[in-house]
């Protein structure tokens, strides 16, 4: 029985397409699952997976607090190469991400082949610093390929759960009517800031007939301040794969992951980066998705700006006042977005992971 150690914590970025390439292998492979404690693996993982947890954390310290957090890493390093014998694994996979560092140091301690995955266009500390010690980096965009040192480096796309890839109903709560469909998606970095720009725009464009769904995020104190009968305000959804399939057009952040989860639904977006992503990374994730005529970039600015609400009235005029398909730019960026639509990103790293645990298995 082929053994696999998955290495991905933290962010739905990093967890998610850790779990659809695991959704994707053979019935026969035994998986193990390494986190953090506290973090949103110990919700999604233990009832799938056999869920191993170490302390693992960044090195951007300065004097004590940098030693303090390389000892940490030691400390894990050794964890898990005790975890690695004990359960005899045969290959790694991780996303990055703070626990991917224990977990390259122990397997190439061991001696054990990696395969780490890069979402982002700009590549992260981790695969910057350790990419070298495994023997495939996956990239999700074929940019970020550019910037791997030597040629370990295979465009595989960024798996989505399989859910994104079937077609999916339009949940029932989305606000009733014939008019387009914005999915606005606050997220959990910087969610306030966002949201307060794109309330600044959604009035014009509710009072037109536009049906709006608004994920906040939990820490939005503006709840409420729109009342109106297309809008729909709620904190998350787990009905994303249904409102990224109907919507005409998306209000997004610019991570890897949920860029990815666009471009296999064709949707329309208006990526508004996260000023505070480390490299800007998001920046250069929108920049792909611009490239290809899939998005446009809007960056954060204060409410009463209205560059946003320009960029609105440019895709939603003409779907609002019923123009002519043909004249509707959404739809060159839908075929924008499937452009960059790797569909099949989960079968492609299960094939990785074969060539390195056993021809066949």
């Amino acid at each position: 029985m082929p053994r696999l150690l998955i290495a991905a914590s933290g962010t739905g970025g990093h967890l998610f397409p850790a779990l659809a390439v695991a959704e994707a292998l053979p019935g026969s492979w035994s998986v193990c699952w390494l986190g953090v404690p506290d973090r949103l693996e110990t919700q999604l993982v233990p009832e799938r997976y056999e869920l191993t947890t170490v302390r693992a954390g960044g090195l951007q310290g300065r004097g004590l607090r940098k030693l303090v957090q390389l000892l940490q890493l030691l400390v894990a390093t050794g964890r898990v190469r005790k975890l690695l014998r004990k359960q005899g694994i045969q290959a790694v996979f991780t996303t990055g991400g703070y626990i991917a560092a224990p977990a390259i140091l122990a397997a190439r301690w061991c001696g054990i082949p990696v395969v780490l995955h890069e979402s982002n266009a700009i590549p992260g500390r981790v695969t910057r610093l350790l990419g070298r010690f495994c023997q495939v980096v996956a990239v999700g965009l074929p940019i970020a390929a550019e910037r791997i040192p030597g040629s370990r480096a295979v465009v595989t796309g960024t798996p989505v759960r399989s859910a994104f890839l079937a077609p999916q109903p339009l949940p029932s709560w989305v606000p009733c009517g014939d008019g387009p469909l914005l999915v606005v998606i606050g997220g959990s970095q910087g969610a306030v800031g966002l949201n307060r720009m794109v309330r600044g725009a959604l009035p014009s464009l509710l009072e037109a007939g536009c049906r709006v769904v608004h994920l906040t995020g939990n820490n939005d104190p503006d709840v409420g301040e729109l009342d109106h009968a297309n809008l729909v305000e709620q904190p998350f959804s787990d009905e994303m794969p249904g409102l990224l399939q109907h919507a005409d057009l998306v209000i997004s952040r610019a991570g890897a992951g949920s860029l990815s989860e666009l471009a296999v639904c064709g949707t329309p977006t208006i990526l508004v980066p996260f000023p505070q992503a480390a490299d800007q990374h998001q920046e250069a994730n929108a920049a792909c998705a611009a490239a290809l005529g899939a998005a446009v970039i809007v960056h954060q600015h204060a409410a009463e700006q209205r560059a946003l609400g320009h960029v609105l009235e440019q895709l939603m005029g003409p779907r609002l006042r019923g123009d002519a398909a043909a004249s509707n730019p959404l739809i060159l960026m839908k075929q924008g977005m499937k452009k960059l639509a790797v569909r099949e990103a989960d079968q492609l790293l299960v094939t990785l992971l074969k060539q390195f645990i056993g021809a066949g298995l």
